[in-house]
């Protein structure tokens, strides 16, 4: 009689992308791309993920707000100031720059 197959429990892991940002030319990456989508959540949690990525207590000191009110701004589900937006960009050393659609 064949011995019965132990079942494995897998737990399913949050991907975390932060801890994929390792240096400032990925971080640029990041942005680049979640501002090619033109969804306002998804960008601001992409800088919620690139700020984690730096150490959001240094992104809350550089840019004089609360850890939390960075969390909840860069959430995705509220419309985050701009304000807010060009403090932590400034803080992670990112430059807005525009060009035109049209190629």
């Amino acid at each position: 009689m064949p011995k019965a197959k132990k079942k494995i429990a897998l737990k399913p892991t949050r991907f975390d992308s932060s801890e994929y940002i390792e240096t400032q030319e990925d971080a640029i990456e990041y942005l680049a791309a979640a501002l090619e989508t033109g969804d306002a959540s998804f960008i601001a949690t992409s800088i919620r993920d690139v700020a984690r990525a730096h150490g959001m207590t240094e992104i809350a000191r550089q840019t004089g707000l609360s850890r939390e009110n960075l969390y909840r701004s860069l959430n995705g589900d509220t419309k985050t100031e701009f304000d807010t937006i060009m403090r932590v960009l400034t803080a992670l050393g990112v430059k807005l720059t525009a060009k035109s659609k049209v190629a």
